[in-house]
């Protein structure tokens, strides 16, 4: 298999999986500053999923007007989740990402913490690091129509 290039890049929506560490680091730099209601998480116990949905920056195409577009970030292989930090019944919360980081145990298990703005996070209990990130909408023009920024 031949390494990407650039020119592979286009106008193609993203799908990308995580199996190890190393690519976890890639799909938590394209999550960064991604924002979702709390109501677009759903755990599927009998599946073995988390799914969010979330409104994803566009780091990848910084070129064009900031964009953001709709993805969904798939969790599979999970035997528990657990949150701190943010009211589950409060539907009107906002949560935004900030990052992916994932602590390894025995035999590719694992713990994947999903880091939120307002110290916030979410801990998902892993049999084997198994992360998608597929986009599934078009592109839209970013409302503040500027990139996030960090102090």
């Amino acid at each position: 298999m031949a390494d990407a290039r650039f020119e592979d890049a286009e106008e193609r929506p993203l799908y990308l999986g995580a199996e190890d560490a190393e690519d976890l680091k890639v799909i938590s730099a394209l999550v960064q500053d991604a924002v979702l209601p709390i109501t677009e998480m759903r755990y599927r116990p009998s599946k073995r999923q988390f799914l969010m949905l979330l409104n994803r920056f566009r780091w990848e195409d910084r070129i064009a007007a900031p964009e953001r577009v709709r993805s969904i970030l798939c969790f599979q292989d999970v035997l528990a989740v657990r949150s701190q930090g943010i009211d589950r019944n409060d539907k009107d919360t906002v949560l935004s990402v900030l990052a992916l980081n994932w602590v390894p145990a025995e035999e590719g298990a694992g713990l994947l913490e999903v880091v939120l703005a307002g110290d916030g996070a979410i801990a998902l209990q892993l049999e084997a690091l198994d992360v998608s990130l597929r986009d599934v909408t078009r592109p839209y023009l970013a409302a503040s129509r500027r990139a996030p920024a960090h102090d």
